[in-house]
């Protein structure tokens, strides 16, 4: 029986060992042993885009999640501590050209350089060569623990950022009026804003608010929070020539659009397994207003359910890139699932 815009998925599930090798971190293992310097290598000789967005819109992959010992997916308090699964959930996203980029920590992000690397080496097509690639700053204000709010640059540095050829820099913040460690990461924020412009280095800042209710810090979706930080995250920083925010989609969206001239990228949320939900809000989203250019997705597209990665990934860039309604993108979907579960495989063993 068809789901919402005509939604069907029957019998599929996506099954990791199909589209990338079992043997593919062991391999990583081996080449961070055997020659330390190639990561860097790799990076600087990487083909970079000539300009950040091609038509003004961007489609980004967050997996910055293990770093702040965020690992559930739905029931599964592990799903992305598995780093194999998580790799072959991530590349099935990136081996596709109509989906942009990713955002990382370092290790995601060499991991995937080497992945890459050996690709190529065996025959096979870059899947990095002109993705926009985002290094992930802080992620120190690990989830769950009392220090959760003071969220500290424990990832890549603006120069590192700069020094590895990466197209830009995400940050985070989380205002909650009741914690004075939310204002420290303002500041550590601030901070990396200005060494990030002198490095005339794309800023990605993900400003949140959140309240702290039942042992847990809850982001607020209604449109007066967001009207409000968004108002504190576009005024961060010597200059915000160069910021993009990341900022959940909420009802009402045209009045967060209207609340600054930066680029907004959505923020995707948590995975329920059921992808039809994120496409209706980003739709939603992309004709909110002219700031709105993209979304910045995480497990609700790397870990859909039971559906393809790449099936949903295709359909938020058909949304984001094409215009195209929730229905049609659930169509484009259904049509892409499953095809090039080879891409990788038929050259890596």
């Amino acid at each position: 029986m068809a789901g919402r815009f005509g939604y069907e998925i029957g019998d599929y599930k996506f099954v990791p060992e199909e589209f990338l090798p079992a043997t593919v971190c062991d391999k990583i293992v081996d080449a961070r042993v055997s020659d330390p310097g190639l990561v860097r290598r790799i990076a600087r000789a990487r083909k970079r885009r000539p300009a950040l967005t091609r038509d003004g819109k961007l489609t980004i992959l967050s997996v910055d999640h293990p770093a702040r010992m965020v690992t559930r997916v739905g029931d599964n308090p592990l799903a992305m501590g598995d780093r194999y699964e998580l790799l072959s959930r991530v590349s099935r996203v990136l081996t596709d050209s109509r989906f942009d980029g990713f955002m990382a920590t370092a290790d995601v992000v060499e991991e995937l350089l080497i992945l890459d690397y050996m690709l190529q080496r065996a025959g096979g097509s870059s899947f990095l060569d002109e993705k926009v690639i985002l290094g992930c700053m802080n992620r120190g204000g690990l989830a769950g623990v009392s220090f959760e709010m003071d969220d500290t640059m424990t990832g890549y540095t603006a120069r590192a950022i700069d020094d590895m050829g990466l197209d830009g820099a995400k940050l985070m913040f989380r205002l909650e009026p009741g914690s004075a460690e939310s204002g420290k990461t303002i500041m550590y924020c601030v901070n990396a804003i200005n060494e990030l412009v002198g490095l005339q280095m794309p800023v990605f800042l993900e400003t949140l608010a959140v309240k702290y209710e039942d042992g847990k810090y809850k982001t607020l979706k209604e449109v007066e929070a967001l009207v409000k930080v968004v108002g504190v995250g576009a005024g961060l920083g010597g200059t915000t020539a160069l910021t993009w925010l990341k900022i959940p989609y909420c009802t009402g969206y045209e009045k967060v659009a209207r609340s600054t001239t930066c680029p907004i990228l959505m923020l995707g949320g948590e995975s329920t397994g059921d992808p039809t939900g994120i496409l209706a809000e980003f739709e939603a989203g992309m004709r909110a207003g002219a700031t709105v250019r993209g979304a910045l997705v995480g497990r609700n597209v790397s870990f859909p359910g039971s559906d393809d990665p790449r099936a949903v990934a295709v359909a938020v860039s058909e949304i984001v890139h094409t215009g195209a309604s929730a229905e049609e993108a659930v169509q484009v979907l259904m049509k892409t699932r499953g095809q090039g579960m080879d891409d990788i495989t038929r050259y890596l063993r």
